[in-house]
């Protein structure tokens, strides 16, 4: 069973790190990006299931599974209300929930295969946890000015 949940978690986790950028540079508005969104957003709730469930079945090695996957949905949810109720200044938590969910899922295959990357020494690393954030968080700052600015979306 271990197995089959794996293997659907990381299905699930390559979907959701293929459509994330699909979601983020399509066309907004009347197109396909609320389709994509929900989809999106059904990825992101399956790939917390399956890391939820995996912390179960293996909770003394994969505990943290559920703080993580949990987390990851959150900012998923987020993203998701908000582009749902559209209450006030909506669209930048939209995009901060929605970016920071894509975070997480590039930042879970970049701690699974670090130690396959060249230049790694095969070992774990702490730039594999800090990279993505480092890298994404001022891409959501900007993207969240030129929200606010009427600049974003086109």
């Amino acid at each position: 069973m271990f197995g089959t949940i794996l293997n659907i978690h990381i299905a699930v986790g390559t979907i959701g790190l293929l459509l994330g950028p699909a979601v983020l540079f399509g066309r907004k508005r009347r197109s396909a990006h609320p389709i994509l969104g929900e989809i999106y957003h059904g990825v992101m709730f399956g790939i917390c299931a399956t890391a939820v469930t995996l912390a179960f079945l293996n909770w003394s090695q994969l505990q943290a599974f559920l703080y993580i996957g949990t987390g990851s949905y959150a900012f998923a949810l987020v993203g998701y209300v908000a582009g749902k109720v559209r209450w006030r200044n909506w669209l930048a938590t939209h995009v901060i929930g929605q970016c920071g969910s894509y975070i997480a899922i590039v930042t879970a295959v970049l701690v699974v295969n670090w130690k396959r990357l060249p230049g790694s020494g095969g070992g774990d690393s702490v730039w594999s946890w800090l990279l993505p954030t480092l890298v994404g968080t001022p891409i959501i700052f900007w993207l969240v000015r030129e929200v606010t600015l009427h600049r974003r979306p086109k």
